[in-house]
């Protein structure tokens, strides 16, 4: 579990960098969830419950950028279905006029779904939740993972199967 915890730290500020060089045009934000990359609309006007860092978008874009759908029964994906607690209904969706909001950021929360936010490039992005992430667990086999070297040419896990791989990383945090 450490070793896939560690794994992903050590890919995601990699892929941040990589993804702020294709940052979307000032206003927009651009959103990474399940290794897809998807272009969100920015608020209308500011949403009252929002807070700083919180991706709030619309339930069109949710689906767009995480195959996810809103249903009466929850937030829903195929067979799975994460039902919003009614206490904390306000903090999940805003409407405003015809446009209702769905904060990303608290559903990762409640799903306990990693996140990372790059202020300065507008880029959210979404780990596996740990449900997916422990099943490497089992097989012992890391997850593999694509990132660019400092010539900018890709190079994945998969690529040094079978042999010793040493990876070195930094992060300022």
């Amino acid at each position: 579990m450490r070793k896939i915890r560690f794994l992903i730290c050590l890919a995601l500020p990699c892929l941040m960098a990589a993804v702020s060089a294709v940052a979307a045009p000032a206003g927009s934000r651009v959103v990474i969830y399940d290794g897809m990359t998807t272009e969100v609309a920015p608020p209308a006007a500011k949403i009252p419950a929002a807070e700083a860092g919180d991706l709030w978008v619309t339930l069109k874009d949710l689906t767009r950028a995480t195959k996810f759908v809103l249903k009466p029964q929850g937030v829903c994906r195929d067979q799975l279905c994460f039902p919003i607690p009614k206490a904390r209904r306000a903090a999940f969706l805003n409407k405003q006029g015809k446009v209702t909001w769905f904060n990303l950021s608290e559903f990762a929360r409640l799903v306990r779904q990693p996140a990372a936010y790059d202020a300065e490039s507008a880029v959210w992005y979404f780990g596996p939740r740990a449900d997916e992430q422990n099943g490497f667990i089992e097989s012992l086999v890391a997850p593999n993972f694509t990132l660019p070297d400092m010539n900018g040419k890709q190079h994945s896990l998969s690529d040094f199967r079978g042999k010793k791989v040493l990876l070195l990383t930094w992060a300022s945090w």
